[in-house]
């Protein structure tokens, strides 16, 4: 019976931490520029993950987390002004611009400033 509550625990705990780490790689608020975006927040983290390169300086000095890119959602679709708000360093703020440069958003119709977080992790 006490083999049985440890691995009982031992599974609960590795749920708990699964569910942790699932919570940290992606993001938990909802971006609004992310209901002009084809496919919606996901997809729009699915291209963003499938576009980044990490920095080779960034992966030779082991830097990871979070840029916040900002920039304004013309009413064309198009972003303007994008620029790094938040930046790791080791290229990382410049590679999550250009990134974000490559996103291609619904006409939402008027003028929306927004900033958008973009995870690095090694």
């Amino acid at each position: 019976m006490k083999h049985f509550l440890f691995i009982l625990a031992i599974g609960i705990a590795a749920v708990f931490s699964y569910s942790e780490i699932t919570a940290q790689t992606a993001p938990s608020k909802v971006i609004p520029a992310a209901q002009y975006y084809e496919g919606g927040q996901t997809a729009m983290y699915e291209f963003i993950n499938s576009h980044l390169l990490y920095p080779p300086t960034a992966k030779r000095n082991r830097i990871q987390g979070e840029c916040i890119v900002a920039g304004v959602l013309e009413a064309d679709g198009t972003l303007t002004n994008v620029s790094v708000v938040k930046n790791i360093g080791g290229g990382c703020g410049e590679e999550a611009a250009r990134v974000v440069k490559l996103l291609k958003f619904k006409a939402p119709g008027f003028k929306s400033q927004t900033s958008i977080p973009v995870y690095f992790k090694l």
